[in-house]
């Protein structure tokens, strides 16, 4: 399959399994690659097909002696995309904790990385936001692998009828209510049957205007202390806050950004201490822990931020760090 690369490096692999055709396609594209992973499907209790699509699964897992863990919707929860979306990798998440994987792998494909750079478009984004859907995104105890984005839907279809490897089609995917279809079903599968070439292209070319911004941030890391080095510009600042935050499992609103930006120093949801200085920024969990005076004094004498000097007076106690 052209333009696939599997080199998968962790040895604990989690995959996203939902019997559909790319979650089926990677299943077997990893077993022929010889790459371990055991598998986790949700059932949401939305269609009477999920069933057998639990029962596929277990029996694929049965067959290539894979752990199969599974999970049922409450039905008494809400269910949108988004609480379906939160309720998935809260699973997941349990899960690789529970079992120490390496990483969780998706089965995200470049429909999907047109479809979500076409609604971060029409959102108003920058080019960080464009290109969210990354190979690799490392969380704190784990990676989150996509190993699929340079190969379209179709050539995963044509990979499965071809071998004649059974898959299921969720009929919810036809329904435009929800946004994601209808930017696939007007837009980016449209745009993929006619450009897929030149759409490849740009992705790698904004890729690698991307890395260019961040090539020049130095990082120091203490525990849960991270310290970053920079050239004063403040969209750079946001953008390495952006990414750190997402690996902390937090995503910030433009009203977050402007916050920022006026304040120089807040806590986000009670969890996170972002400051922003003129050359450096600190993100550090949140503590409320009182001080005493000489370590306030040493604080502000090598000029660290208000809300950071907690945590930093919290590694002390630990014996984790001295200032």
């Amino acid at each position: 399959m052209k333009n696939l690369n599997l080199e998968i490096s962790t040895s604990k692999n989690l995959l996203a399994f939902s019997a559909g055709i790319d979650s089926t396609a990677l299943f077997f594209l990893l077993i022929d690659a010889k790459i371990p992973f055991d598998i986790a499907i949700v059932d949401y209790n939305q269609r009477v097909q999920s069933k057998d699509e639990v029962i596929y699964a277990t029996q694929l897992a049965h067959k290539f002696e894979k752990k199969c863990f599974i999970s049922q919707y409450p039905e008494n929860m809400k269910f949108s995309e988004k609480d379906a979306r939160d309720y998935r990798y809260n699973f997941f998440h349990e899960i690789i904790k529970e079992n120490n994987y390496e990483s969780l792998m998706t089965a995200h494909q470049l429909n999907d990385k047109l479809e979500w750079f076409l609604m971060q478009l029409t959102k108003g984004a920058g080019l960080t936001e464009l290109i969210g859907m990354q190979t690799i995104t490392y969380k704190d105890n784990y990676q989150i692998l996509k190993p699929l984005l340079d190969i379209t839907k179709n050539d995963l279809q044509a990979y499965l009828d071809n071998n004649n490897i059974k898959y299921f089609v969720d009929e919810t995917n036809c329904d435009e209510k929800y946004k994601r279809n209808y930017f696939r079903h007007n837009f980016s599968d449209k745009l993929l049957e006619k450009y897929e070439s030149g759409i490849f292209k740009s992705f790698e070319y904004l890729e690698k205007d991307n890395n260019s911004l961040f090539k020049n941030i130095k990082t120091s890391n203490i525990e849960e202390l991270s310290i970053y080095e920079y050239d004063n510009d403040s969209n750079i600042a946001l953008r390495v806050i952006d990414k750190d935050l997402k690996k902390r499992g937090i995503i910030i609103s433009s009203a977050t950004r402007e916050e920022i930006i006026s304040k120089k120093e807040i806590v986000i949801s009670h969890k996170i201490s972002v400051s922003l200085s003129k050359y450096k920024i600190y993100i550090a969990p949140y503590k409320d822990i009182p001080m005493d005076k000489k370590f306030k004094e040493k604080c502000r004498v090598q000029k660290i931020p208000k809300n950071i000097r907690s945590y930093i007076f919290y590694l002390e106690q630990e014996q984790l760090f001295i200032l």
